[in-house]
């Protein structure tokens, strides 16, 4: 298959969360996050400010934190539900009631992470 060099401007990537319950257990939920198709230069400056490193290379950089990225990346999403089991529509502000919850930013990030790995080979 040829390779086309314009791309659409986002993805969809399955987003797979753990969240604790009682009982010292843990739940597994999934959404379908759309992504930013984001160019790779920002890439890069997205992942140094992540390591708290500069342009310059030094330490002295301001940290980009895990809810800041998912506010820039998340652009869209579905099967996100609400108590209700209705679909919620993305918006700014569900965007921001659901990056409120303890460490869903983070794993939202390790899915956009994810999405741009290339394949391991197999052996």
């Amino acid at each position: 298959m040829a390779f086309v060099l314009s791309q659409s401007d986002s993805y969809t990537w399955p987003v797979t969360l753990v969240i604790p319950v009682d009982g010292g257990r843990r739940e597994k939920h999934s959404f379908d996050a759309e992504f930013k198709r984001l160019p790779q230069t920002r890439i890069n400056q997205i992942v140094r400010q992540a390591k708290g490193i500069s342009e310059d290379g030094s330490d002295e950089s301001v940290m980009l934190e895990d809810q800041a990225a998912c506010a820039e990346l998340l652009v869209g999403w579905s099967n996100v539900v609400d108590d209700a089991g209705e679909q919620v529509p993305f918006s700014a502000k569900a965007l921001a009631q659901l990056l409120e919850l303890p460490t869903i930013a983070a794993q939202i990030i390790r899915a956009w992470s994810e999405s741009l790995e290339v394949a391991k080979r197999k052996n």
